[in-house]
């Protein structure tokens, strides 16, 4: 079974699944289409699956496409990571705030970010892996990036050291310089 619990910000959404743990390990359904439309309200069709590893203190993010934007389910297989949504629909209530949790192998959340947001997380653990069901295809061209420590964001990142970003995240653009979507 699929639960699905609000957060502070419109359309993103927690997602609990159901665990069957027994001797041998657990079993758990991680997508199922029907449980997750009738649990969230949204009946989408994911187009592409992504999977990554980040080593500790990697922050990837802030991203998202202006152009083709995607809806994202994402979850954690290995690891823990610190993850972030932040709103960018211009007729939002929650337009320009973010919304953070912690995603791990060991509690099994996941969370569903809507289009019009931007996502980012940061590895807390010795590595991570991170599994992402997305509603488009990556499009380059319409790739964006906003800085992971934008001063209008001001994301409370969990670590005291500075992160290790790719060239293509230590270019992101500040939120005031950011395209943003219609609502």
């Amino acid at each position: 079974m699929l639960r699905a619990e609000a957060t502070d910000l419109p359309g993103l959404m927690l997602i609990r699944t159901e665990n069957f743990p027994d001797e041998r390990g657990f079993f758990i359904e991680s997508f199922n289409r029907r449980q997750f439309a009738e649990a969230t309200g949204v009946d989408t069709e994911f187009v592409q699956d992504n999977h990554s590893e980040s080593k500790r203190h990697v922050l990837r993010g802030l991203h998202y496409q202006v152009d083709r934007p995607q809806g994202k389910l994402v979850r954690v297989s290995s690891g823990a990571v610190f993850d972030v949504a932040a709103d960018l629909r211009r007729g939002s209530p929650t337009f320009g705030r973010y919304w953070a949790t912690t995603l791990s192998a060991e509690n099994r959340l996941q969370l569903w970010i809507p289009q019009g947001f931007a996502h980012g997380f940061l590895a807390l653990s010795d590595t991570a892996e991170m599994l992402y069901k997305v509603t488009d295809y990556y499009y380059p061209a319409g790739e964006r990036c906003i800085r992971w420590d934008d001063a209008t964001l001001k994301i409370n990142w969990p670590t005291s050291e500075e992160p290790k970003l790719s060239a293509k995240d230590a270019q992101g653009l500040s939120f005031a310089e950011a395209e943003t979507f219609e609502n």
